[in-house]
C-alpha cells in the first residue's frame, strides 16, 4: 500500500479544506471497512486520508418527532437498540443487520455505504424507501440531494472536489407507515446480494395506499428507485394482487448483468418476488 498523509480534523471546515486541497487524491475515512481494502487493492492513488470520526456532527444521531438525522460516521450497531428507530424506520434496521459481520457493523455505517456507491449496497435501497436525503458540505457551501439521485454509476456519485457527506436525513411518516428490505444471496451471510428490494407503504385515512416507494439493489449500475412500480400502487387497496402487479412492473425497471452468481432473467425474477414480499412485510409492520 502506498504511503499517504493521515489527518483527523475536529471540524467539517478543516476536513473540507484538506479534501479540496488534494482533490481526487484524498478520501474521507469513517469506518474504513471499504476504503482501506480498496487502497490496498490499488483502486485509489491517495495522497491524503481524512479521518472524520473526531468531528462531532458526523457521529450524532438526532431522532426527533418529525425527522431522523444520522451523522455520516454513525456505525450500524448504534441503531439496533433504539426502539423508536426500530419502530419508525424498520427498513434501516433490516439493512443494518445485513451490512457485513457483527464486527464490521461496529465500524461501518449508512454514510460510508452510500458514499461507496456500489450497486449491491445493502444500505442504499432502504434509505431510498425512507425518502432519505444526503446532506453535503463543500467549499462552496451546503447542498442536499435525494438518495435516489446520489449514485451516478458503479462506485461513483455526485460528490465533487472538496465535498463530503455530513449526514443523512429522513422524515418520520407516522404510524401508518411501514418498510422492509430483503436480499437474495447464495450463502446465509457475509455475501453480496444477487438481487435485493426495499419497499415502503404509507396508508391514508381511508386505508388505501397514499404513497409507496420501491428501490432495487444489485440489478443495475446504481441502486434504482422503481418509480413506475411505486406509482402503480398509489390510491389502491393494499392487497396481495396489487403487490404482485407492482413486482411485475419493478422487474421492467432494472437492467441486471449476468455473472457467475446469476443470470439477468434470474435477477429479474427475484425482483418480482422480493417486491411483492417486501410490500407484504411493510404492510404487516403497519398492522402490527
Amino acid at each position: 500500500m502506498q504511503p499517504f498523509a493521515y489527518s483527523a480534523p475536529p471540524t467539517i471546515k478543516e476536513a473540507v479544506e484538506i479534501l479540496d486541497k488534494h482533490g481526487d487524491k484524498a478520501r474521507p475515512l469513517a469506518g474504513g471497512t471499504d476504503l482501506l481494502v480498496q487502497v490496498r487493492g490499488g483502486r485509489f492513488d491517495l495522497e491524503a486520508v481524512v479521518d472524520v470520526k473526531k468531528i462531532p456532527e458526523l457521529n450524532e444521531i438526532s431522532n426527533g418527532k418529525d425527522e431522523l438525522k444520522l451523522g455520516a460516521a454513525v456505525p450500524c450497531h448504534k441503531l439496533y437498540d433504539d426502539p423508536d428507530i426500530s419502530k419508525n424506520y424498520p427498513g434501516l434496521i433490516d439493512a443494518a443487520t445485513l451490512i457485513g459481520s457483527i464486527q464490521i457493523q461496529s465500524r461501518s455505517g449508512f454514510g460510508g455505504n452510500l458514499c461507496n456507491s456500489t450497486p449491491s449496497a445493502d444500505g442504499i435501497a432502504p434509505l431510498i424507501v425512507h425518502s432519505a436525503v444526503a446532506n453535503i458540505e463543500g467549499k462552496s457551501g451546503s447542498r442536499s440531494v435525494p438518495v435516489e439521485d446520489f449514485c451516478t454509476g458503479p462506485g461513483s456519485n455526485v460528490l465533487g472536489k472538496g465535498e463530503m457527506l455530513v449526514s443523512i436525513s429522513m422524515p418520520n411518516k407516522g404510524s401508518k407507515f411501514g418498510a422492509s428490505y430483503e436480499r437474495f444471496i447464495p450463502r446465509n451471510e457475509m455475501d453480496i446480494a444477487v438481487a435485493a428490494v426495499g419497499s415502503s407503504i404509507l396508508l391514508g385515512a381511508d386505508g388505501k395506499i397514499a404513497e409507496a416507494r420501491i428501490a432495487l439493489a444489485s440489478v443495475g449500475p446504481t441502486p434504482i428507485f422503481a418509480k413506475k412500480a411505486s406509482d402503480s400502487l398509489t390510491g389502491k387497496e393494499p392487497t396481495e394482487e396489487a403487490f404482485k402487479e407492482a413486482g411485475s412492473i419493478a422487474k421492467t425497471e432494472c437492467s441486471p448483468i449476468e455473472d457467475m452468481r446469476g443470470t439477468a432473467d434470474q435477477r429479474k425474477h427475484l425482483v418480482d418476488v422480493l417486491t411483492a414480499r417486501t410490500l407484504g412485510k411493510a404492510l404487516e409492520r403497519i398492522e402490527g
